[in-house]
């Protein structure tokens, strides 16, 4: 399984903005094949950042997801309403269960 955990930092006058794209781009994600997950999160410490928690079946599955154009889209109109660049971590793992 793929995780990719990204987050962003809007302003005050963006973030409502860039919230309701975040929530369009994550339901459109969730129809895609291989993607297990994707949401998005306002982070309880800092309520202008936004963070993105994804599972995906592959890293195949990622690499076409990156290259969708409504992701690209939204990748790009994210990227305008932000205050800083955006930070992103892809991670191969596989599930450990206890007991």
């Amino acid at each position: 399984m793929i995780i990719v955990l990204g987050s962003i930092t809007t302003t005050p006058a963006t973030h409502d903005e860039a919230l309701g794209i975040s929530l369009e781009h994550c339901a459109r994600s969730r129809a895609e094949r291989g993607c297990i997950a994707h949401n998005v999160h306002v982070d309880c410490e800092n309520p202008l950042k936004l963070v993105f928690v994804e599972y995906w079946a592959d890293m195949a599955a990622l690499e076409v997801h990156f290259g969708v154009p409504d992701a690209l889209a939204f990748a790009g109109a994210l990227n305008k309403l932000a205050s800083s660049p955006p930070d992103m971590k892809i991670f191969d793992a596989v599930e450990v269960r206890s007991g």
